[in-house]
C-alpha cells in the first residue's frame, strides 16, 4: 500500500535542498537518506534522499540527481510516496493510517449517523476528516481529539462529538 509521507515546498539555498511538509509520524524511518520514494505526479520520481536535516524547525531534504535551485523548485507540491506493508500498524494506539479511516461509519456519541468517512485532508496545520452524509454532501470535520474522542476499527467507527453548527444544524 503507498501512503503520502511528504509535501515538497519550496527550494532552499542555491544546491537543490528542498523543504518538505512532513505528513508521517515517522520521518526519522520514512524520510531516512537512502530512502527511494514514489512521487505524485509520477512523472517527477522515483527521489532518492541523499541528506536530510533540521533548520529552523522545518525538515529539509537534497534528492540524487537534483543538483541546484530550478531543479529544487521544480520538485514543488510533489507529493512523496512510500510503499508500506498494509498490516503494518503505527506503534502508538492513538495514530492511524488514512487507509484505516477511510470507509469507517461516522456517529455521533449518542449514535446518530453522520455519514462515512470518505478521505482525509491533510492542511497545513490541520487535518480534516471528510464525511460523504447519506443525504448527500458532505461534512468537513476537524481531527483533533476533542472533536473525535474515539476511533473504533474493531466496529469499523468513528465517534464525533461535534461543537453546534459543525454539521449544519441549529
Amino acid at each position: 500500500m503507498q501512503l503520502v509521507v511528504a509535501r515538497i515546498g519550496r527550494a532552499h539555498g542555491i544546491k537543490g535542498e528542498v523543504t518538505v511538509e512532513v505528513r508521517t509520524d515517522e520521518p526519522e524511518l520514512r524520510l531516512a537518506p537512502g530512502a527511494v520514494l514514489a512521487t505524485d505526479p509520477p512523472a517527477t520520481g522515483p527521489l532518492t534522499i541523499e541528506t536530510g536535516r533540521v533548520h529552523s524547525g522545518r525538515l529539509l531534504l537534497r534528492f540524487a540527481g537534483v543538483a541546484d535551485r530550478s531543479a529544487a523548485e521544480a520538485l514543488r507540491n510533489t507529493l512523496l510516496v512510500a510503499e508500506v506493508d498494509p498490516d503494518v500498524q503505527p506503534e502508538d494506539p492513538e495514530e492511524f493510517y488514512d487507509h484505516q479511516l477511510i470507509d469507517l461509519d461516522v456517529v455521533t456519541r449518542d449514535g446518530g449517523a453522520v455519514g462515512r468517512v470518505a478521505e482525509i485532508s491533510h492542511l497545513p496545520g490541520q487535518d480534516l476528516i471528510v464525511v460523504a452524509r447519506p443525504e448527500g454532501g458532505e461534512a468537513l470535520i476537524p481531527f483533533v481529539t476533542e472533536i473525535v474522542p474515539e476511533i473504533d476499527l474493531d466496529r469499523q467507527r468513528l465517534v464525533i462529538d461535534p461543537p453546534p453548527g459543525l454539521l449544519g444544524e441549529e
